[in-house]
């Protein structure tokens, strides 16, 4: 069982490097966590992967064509889908 812990924080900047995706936190803070951790980011390709999108103000990511979503609060809980 997961908490539900909310975040006041934003993504500023989110990049694909070695199949690991990048985070640059508001509070210049980085995180990075590997495709294979999610089911449908761990299959696609590189292009599919850089395909990536902030959306929610910087509160989540979004991958069009893999219809994937992911959230802030999801991601630093360890959740990656």
């Amino acid at each position: 069982m997961f908490l539900d812990i909310k975040y006041e924080t934003q993504f500023e900047k989110v990049w694909i490097e070695n199949r690991y995706i990048c985070l640059k936190l508001k509070k210049d803070d980085e995180f990075r966590f590997s495709a294979s951790n999610n089911r449908k980011l761990s299959n696609a390709t590189e292009s599919q992967l850089a395909n990536v999108e902030l959306i929610c103000d910087g509160t989540g990511l979004h991958w069009d064509k893999l219809d994937e979503d992911l959230s802030v609060s999801g991601i630093l809980d360890g959740r990656f889908g």
